[in-house]
C-alpha cells in the first residue's frame, strides 16, 4: 500500500491522537481504581510514549526518506 507523503503524515498525526486517548482512558481506569494497581499506570506510560513517537515522526518524517523511493 503506498500512501502520499501527505497522508502518511496524517496517518501518524492520527495514531498518536489515539495512542493519547487511550492514554488517558486507562489512566482514568487507574484513578477510578484508586490507583490500587501499577500495571495500568504503566500502560498508561507505555501508551504516551508510543504517541510521543508518532508525533515526533510525523514531524521529522521527511517524504522520499522511505527505502526504495
Amino acid at each position: 500500500m503506498s500512501w502520499p507523503a501527505r497522508n502518511a503524515r496524517h496517518g501518524l498525526y492520527i495514531v498518536g491522537f489515539l495512542l493519547m486517548v487511550a492514554a488517558g482512558f486507562t489512566l482514568a481506569v487507574s484513578a477510578r481504581g484508586f490507583l490500587a494497581s501499577t500495571r495500568l499506570l504503566w500502560l498508561s506510560t507505555g501508551l504516551s510514549a508510543g504517541a510521543i513517537v508518532a508525533a515526533a515522526a510525523s514531524v521529522f518524517w521527511r517524504p522520499g526518506s522511505a527505502p526504495g523511493q
